[in-house]
């Protein structure tokens, strides 16, 4: 019984930044997971990042390494998705999950692993 709701999306020129947010509501245990994942129109939705609720570790896609930062606030119950230098290809629409289960591989970077979903934010890099 989690509820997540993201926010932060926008239109940006490529190389530009942007910081997306998620809200989370509901029992929440330390060692939840949360995830970012994106989907452009007719892909499948793809991993960006994920983090253990209560701290470390991280984990990145390839293509986003070294570009965007996940972050948490336990006491806000918020976790952060800083993006930067953007490029046309991050255009899609993000997704804040979270995942009932503990930190584990390849788990933490599945969809199918991840039990609540916010609606997603629409992030869009122009060239």
């Amino acid at each position: 019984q989690v509820q997540l709701v993201e926010s932060g999306g926008g239109l940006v020129q490529a190389g530009a930044s942007l910081r997306l947010s998620c809200a989370a509501s509901g029992r929440t245990f330390s060692n939840n997971v949360m995830g970012w994942f994106r989907q452009a129109p007719g892909k499948e939705r793809e991993f960006v990042a994920a983090i253990n609720w209560s701290g470390p570790p991280t984990w990145y896609g390839d293509s986003v390494k070294g570009r965007y930062t996940i972050s948490r606030d336990n006491a806000k119950n918020t976790v952060t998705l800083q993006m930067n230098s953007l490029k046309p290809e991050d255009t899609a629409v993000y997704y804040c999950a979270a995942r009932t289960g503990p930190w584990s591989f390849p788990a933490v970077l599945l969809t199918t692993a991840y039990a609540y979903w916010g609606q997603g934010t629409q992030v869009t890099v122009s060239t």
